[in-house]
This record gives C-alpha cells, sequence and structure tokens, in this order.
C-alpha cells in the first residue's frame, strides 16, 4: 500500500498534469448538474456512502473527494504533538486516555483511493449501462488530503482546502454542494483562507456575497464543532441542507426503525444476492461480521466481529455501544442523506432546497425545536412533514449498480423507466390542466404508474389528479390555492425488471 505522504504529494499537483482530462469531462450536459465536494473520515459507514457515491457518479459533477478528520478520526501530525479536546471518545464510555499522538486513523490510511481504484476495476462494465460515468482518471484527479492532524484544527491551509477554496471562487454558475461526512475543519479553512486574503480588500463584500449565493453546507452533523464555532458565526448566510423529512433507513441500526415490509432490504440473504456478491465492490462494502475492521485493533470497531456476544467484547477492551446484528446484515451508509437529494432521479431535489428528493426538503422549524439534536429533528420532520416509502426506490436503485458493476452487457441488466414530459406549468385556482406523459422502459419491462403529492412549504393544502393510475390525466388546481403558491405532483413509473427500479417525473405547478 501507498503511504499517506505519497497521497498527499499526489493531491498536490494532481490538478496540474490531469487538466486536460478535467476540461473533456466538463460537456455541455455536465454543466447541468450539480457539483458536488465530499470529504469524509475513515469511518466505515463514510467508506459505504462512498461506493454508492462512485456507482451514482452518472449524476453530478464530482469536484473533489477529500480525506478529513472528525472528533472520531484524526490522523496527527507524524511528530509526535499530542492533541486532547474534552468530551471526546476518549474520555467517555467509562476510560479517561491521555492526549493522543493519533486517533482511531491507519498510518497507510487511503480509503478513498481504494474506493476509486475498485471503481477503475468495474468502470468498463460501468460505462456500459450509462456513458456518464466520469473516468476513473478525473476522479483520481480530484482526490486531496484535507486538515486530517488534529480534531477540530484548521488552523494551515492543505491541498484539500484550497481545492474547495478554488471551486468556491471560480465563476462557474450553480451552486457547489460541500458535504461534510466527518468533521468540517477542511471546509472551515477554506473559508478562513478567503477570509483572511479578502476581508481588508474591496473585493471582500462582493466575494462574501458570492461565497454565500454558491455554497450549500450537506452536514452529516458537527463532528468536530468547526460549524458551531467558527462557520456559523463568520458565515451565518452560506445556506445549509438539512435532512429533512427522511423515510430511508441508512445509518446505524437502521433495521431497528424499519417497518416490517423493508426488513428483507437490511437481511443477510438480500444484501450478500444484490451487494456483497457483486465483485470488486461488493467486497469493499462493509457488513456486520465481515471480519475487517478500519483501523487494526481499534476498540471501537467491534462490528466486524462475529460469533461473539456483547459481554465478550467488553471483557476485550471493545466499548460495544449498540446491540449485534446478524452476520452479513447491513451495517451503515449514514453519510449518503448529504447527497441523496442530488441523485437524478427525476424528484429535481437538487434544485431547491425546500423541493426534497429521496430525501426530504428544507423545513421552517418552530423557535421549540431549533435546538434539537440531528436525529430529534430529523423524527419532528418525519412527523410533521411525512414522504413515502423510498426505502425499496433508495435500496433496489443501489442493487441495480452494483449488479451493472459487474455486467458486461446492458440486456442482462435492469435499467430505469423514462418519462417524457412537460416539467413546468402555470395555472390559475380553477384551471383543469390536461397532463399527458410517455413513460417507455428501456428493457421493455411492464411499467406501472402512479401520481402523488410531494408536499413542501410553498403550498401545504391536498391536491390529487382525476386518474392516479395513468400518465394521461387531467388535474383542477385547488380553489384555495394562492398566487404564487407551487403545488408539486410527482409522476412515479415502477418496472417489473429484478430489481424493481423506480423513476419520477416531478411536475411543479405556479400558481398565478
Amino acid at each position: 500500500m501507498k503511504k499517506i505522504a505519497n497521497l498527499c504529494l499526489s493531491g498536490m499537483f494532481a490538478c496540474l498534469p490531469m487538466a486536460q482530462v478535467c476540461a473533456q469531462q466538463i460537456s455541455s450536459e455536465d454543466q447541468t448538474k450539480p457539483r458536488v465536494i465530499i470529504t469524509c473520515d475513515p469511518e466505515l459507514d463514510d467508506s459505504n456512502s462512498l461506493v454508492r457515491f462512485l456507482l451514482f457518479s452518472t449524476d453530478y459533477r464530482v469536484e473533489g473527494l477529500i480525506y478529513a478528520s472528525s472528533q472520531f478520526h484524526w490522523k496527527g501530525d507524524g511528530q509526535g504533538t499530542k492533541w486532547w479536546v474534552p468530551g471526546r471518545e476518549y474520555s467517555r464510555n467509562g476510560i479517561n486516555y491521555p492526549p493522543m499522538e493519533s486517533w482511531r486513523w491507519a498510518p497507510d490510511e487511503r480509503f478513498i483511493d481504494d474506493a476509486v481504484e475498485t471503481y477503475e476495476k468495474v468502470y468498463r462494465n460501468l460505462k456500459v449501462h450509462n456513458p456518464a460515468y466520469p473516468t476513473p482518471e478525473y476522479l483520481k484527479s480530484k482526490i486531496r488530503i484535507g486538515n486530517i492532524e488534529f480534531d477540530g484544527d484548521f488552523s494551515k491551509d492543505t491541498p484539500g482546502s484550497e481545492l474547495i477554496k478554488q471551486v468556491i471562487l471560480d465563476d462557474e454558475p450553480g451552486p457547489v454542494f460541500i458535504n461534510a461526512w466527518g468533521g468540517g475543519s477542511t471546509i472551515a479553512r477554506a473559508l478562513k483562507s478567503i477570509q483572511d486574503i479578502y476581508e481588508k480588500t474591496p473585493q471582500w463584500k462582493e466575494i462574501k456575497e458570492k461565497i454565500n449565493q454558491k455554497v450549500i453546507l450537506c452536514l452529516s452533523g458537527d463532528q468536530d464543532d468547526t460549524y458551531t464555532r467558527y462557520i456559523a458565526p463568520f458565515w451565518p448566510e452560506i445556506r445549509k441542507q438539512e435532512i429533512g423529512a427522511v423515510s430511508v433507513g441508512l445509518a446505524y441500526n437502521a433495521q431497528m426503525s424499519a417497518p416490517k415490509e423493508d426488513l428483507v432490504f437490511y437481511s443477510p440473504e438480500w444484501m450478500q444476492e444484490n451487494i456483497c456478491s457483486k465483485g470488486p465492490f461488493g467486497e469493499m462494502y462493509r457488513v456486520w461480521g465481515d471480519g475487517k475492521q478500519m483501523v487494526k485493533g481499534d476498540k471501537f470497531d467491534f462490528f466486524g466481529i462475529f460469533g461473539k456476544t456483547v459481554d465478550e467484547l467488553k471483557k476485550e477492551g471493545y466499548v460495544v455501544w449498540t446491540g449485534l446484528q446478524p452476520k452479513g446484515s447491513y451495517l451503515a451508509e449514514g453519510d449518503t442523506y448529504c447527497f441523496l437529494n442530488m441523485i437524478d432521479n427525476g424528484l429535481r431535489g437538487h434544485e431547491d432546497l425546500s423541493y426534497g428528493g429521496w430525501c426530504g426538503p428544507k423545513t421552517e422549524l418552530p423557535d421549540s425545536v431549533k435546538n434539537y439534536s440531528m436525529r430529534e429533528m430529523m423524527f419532528y420532520r418525519s412527523v410533521h412533514n411525512p414522504l413515502p416509502d423510498f426505502t425499496p426506490a433508495v435500496m433496489n436503485g443501489l442493487a441495480a449498480r452494483f449488479k451493472w458493476s459487474v455486467t458486461p452487457n446492458y440486456k442482462d441488466a435492469n435499467h430505469e423507466p423514462v418519462i417524457a414530459g412537460i416539467k413546468d406549468m402555470a395555472a390559475k385556482p380553477g384551471d383543469k390542466l390536461k397532463l399527458k406523459y410517455t413513460v417507455t422502459d428501456p428493457d421493455k419491462d411492464k411499467v406501472t404508474v402512479k401520481w402523488w403529492q410531494y408536499k413542501t412549504e410553498s403550498y401545504k393544502g391536498t391536491a390529487q389528479v382525476d386518474d392516479p393510475a395513468s400518465a394521461s390525466t387531467t388535474f383542477t388546481v385547488p380553489a384555495d390555492a394562492k398566487p404564487g403558491d407551487k403545488i408539486h405532483l410527482v409522476l412515479e413509473a415502477t418496472d417489473s425488471g429484478t430489481p424493481q427500479l423506480n423513476r419520477y417525473l416531478r411536475l411543479i405547478i405556479t400558481i398565478k
């Protein structure tokens, strides 16, 4: 394995020799896709989310794949410097470690590089099923080392923070979705560097406004307190995508709260058939009891161990904070929520934070719940903004991509249906609209359709088409709709293939 020092070196010069590769990838079609940067630490659910992210890299422009730290994982500076922050893992759970030189970080950590190299092994197959997959060379050119030395430290520039700075200062239109699957220190450093350079210059007001309009933060919590300590106070107008009303269980223990009909998607049998047996990515994807650890000997990482009870694990020094699941069952992919709305499934979740996709929309919260934890807020939104159960669509979609990765012939795998028709209309209350759409399937599968309303903050009333089971129907605009309201109607198509796949068309009706 290459050492991380080599990764850092490659990260610093990657964009120079790969400049032509980068340019070749930005087609006119690519320019309409959301631009996404991910920063992630070496947590197993980050690794799993990264697999999904790469398998769906047809749907967005990958602008950065950046190694990051968090309170749970940091590398240290390699010079013996010790670090300690009160209230972290090393002073909880009945333990009291002294200041540490590093925390839960492998000396040769390269999980992002490993994932992209795995992608390279299956790229030829993936390209057969969707020509929009970026080249492995392009993805490699986006890998950088961020602020990984210490938990919450953003005191110096890194190749990762410099890449973020470059992207958010460029003149390309549209937002940049910056994901923090771990801590936000690399993002904070990029913003602090811009502040240091421009704050006392005439350009500062313009630059700050540009960044406020351009950057959308997608945070998997505040895992190193840098959002609270720096970003929120100094950049309060930067938009933050909330994990809205969620109907898909992807975090640790997802199976514990899943409805009975969805339990199959977390079972060892389903995981083995659809994920673990599917080539290089299947080998990489983590499940319960798979015999692996992100860092050898990590007493907080007991997930790969099987055949031992909780008490036995505790006797061996493991910090066991959750019950054990059967060997081979679903483990975690908790950071997927950060980019779930960027997936191009037809729900248009990335176009506006209030729209929502497979992950719910941004909603206005009452003051009484604004101090809730992220988990409590998610529950609140799920109760007050219920969504359809997207679990089958989300998990079957992943299964299909895994199948693509090991299938060299297009006809031997399933693909999403296609819906054609208008996506935006304007109408007055009481208007009767003709809705006519064409639904086809590239694999000639039978397709069933249904219409439903995706409720948002814009219009909270009930809207229903006349024939929800037909792609061609009529809709009468409710009388209580007010000028400026937007009614969101979704045409959902589900094929009969294996696995069953979904496609949506979101019709937005603006009230005149």
